[in-house]
């Protein structure tokens, strides 16, 4: 979900002005307020959001020493839930004023109209990481650029099929087929 994020707000930053010709975006939290709050369920707290925050902070633990000069660590470590640990260190550490000012930036679905290349972005609308109603629709209808596909089941990054999936998910098969089109009729999009 990062990585979708960081594209896209890339991609809404730079327009056309860009080396990439174009990118395929799976699985994008558009709308962090959204995503936080989805993670926040009960039942989406003990799924994801618990083990998420606890490899966040692990992931930090080990240069304790050295980032206790930066960050108040006791209450980065004793955040429950990815807005705690967000609240207490990664909005510190990217010098946003606050939270919000650090979710506000890292939405993509406000930069969605700017995307200046041909972009693929597939979602699913069961997704706890990016709810069916913070997905943007209609932001992607006004950018030609963007080519926004939903499907009805995937969950986050899964995109599986059949009873034991085994083969190519159709997630794969959309990427293929989307960079097979981008490199045989790339110059049909460039020239819009």
């Amino acid at each position: 979900m990062k990585l979708s994020m960081l594209l896209l707000n890339y991609l809404g930053k730079t327009g056309r002005d860009t080396p990439l010709m174009a990118a395929a975006i799976f699985s994008a939290g558009w709308n962090v307020f959204e995503s936080v709050e989805s993670l926040e369920k009960p039942l989406n707290w003990l799924l994801f959001n618990y083990y998420l925050t606890t490899c966040l902070q692990s992931s930090i633990s080990r240069h304790r020493q050295m980032l206790e000069k930066l960050f108040d660590m006791d209450l980065v470590m004793k955040a429950r839930t990815v807005r705690e640990f967000d609240k207490q260190f990664t909005s510190v550490m990217f010098g946003y004023r606050t939270i919000d000012d650090y979710y506000e930036d890292a939405s993509p679905c406000r930069k969605l109209k700017s995307v200046g290349i041909p972009v693929l972005c597939l979602n699913s609308v069961d997704d706890v990481f990016s709810p069916r109603h913070a997905i943007p629709v209609e932001a992607a209808k006004q950018n030609a650029n963007v080519a926004l596909v939903l499907t009805s089941c995937g969950g986050h990054i899964g995109f599986l099929e059949g009873i034991w999936p085994r083969k190519c998910t159709y997630m794969d098969r959309v990427f293929k087929q989307f960079v097979q089109a981008i490199f045989e009729h790339g110059n049909k999009f460039f020239s819009m």
